[in-house]
């Protein structure tokens, strides 16, 4: 695989946990370092695993999850978004319930942006291409972009407040939308 393929293809993979990272940081709780280094080394890591995990498994499982892997991610995505819509037109006094780089919220956001990349490496074994460097590629393309979309979204999120927590549910549940469409089309 060449390399302009495969910054194509990383970023491709990419492009949605960096606006995952961008929506999910205009809701004001990734505004440490530590939060955003920590929101887009797991979508980084997700990113790199899955490729793997799909190269491993190989192309007998994606005759199987390939007739539901984008409804994985869209119901995933549509809770994540629809949480921060909703919590977009409450007080900010469970605030730290939601924070989208901890816990559960972080796992299901690396998760649902890295179902893709499964199929990916599905693929990629289908062609015999090497898994490892096309892998760390992509979680460092993703990792990268994560922390672009953190630094605009934090910047957006401080401009206007909770409407850009409203806009990031959008963002998000557009996102699970998107891939849904892009499946069954």
């Amino acid at each position: 695989m060449e390399f302009i393929q495969l910054m194509l293809l990383a970023i491709g993979l990419s492009l949605d946990a960096f606006a995952v990272a961008l929506g999910s940081a205009t809701n004001g709780y990734i505004n440490t370092k530590r939060s955003a280094i920590r929101l887009s080394f797991h979508f980084a890591l997700f990113q790199a695993l899955m490729p793997i995990a799909g190269w491993i498994i190989g192309s007998r499982i994606n005759e199987l999850i390939q007739y539901f892997d984008h409804w994985i991610a869209f119901v995933l995505l549509l809770f994540v978004g629809g949480k921060m819509i909703y919590e977009s037109f409450h007080n900010d006094k469970d605030k730290q319930k939601s924070d989208p780089s901890k816990g559960w919220s972080l796992v299901i956001l690396s998760l649902a942006t890295s179902i893709d990349a499964l199929v990916v490496g599905f693929s990629l074994a289908l062609i015999r291409v090497d898994i490892w460097y096309p892998s760390f590629v992509i979680g460092l393309t993703t990792g990268t972009l994560s922390l672009i979309g953190i630094y605009f979204g934090v910047k957006l999120g401080s401009v206007f407040g909770k409407r850009m927590e409203l806009l990031g549910g959008v963002i998000i549940i557009g996102i699970g939308i998107r891939i849904l469409i892009s499946h069954l089309a």
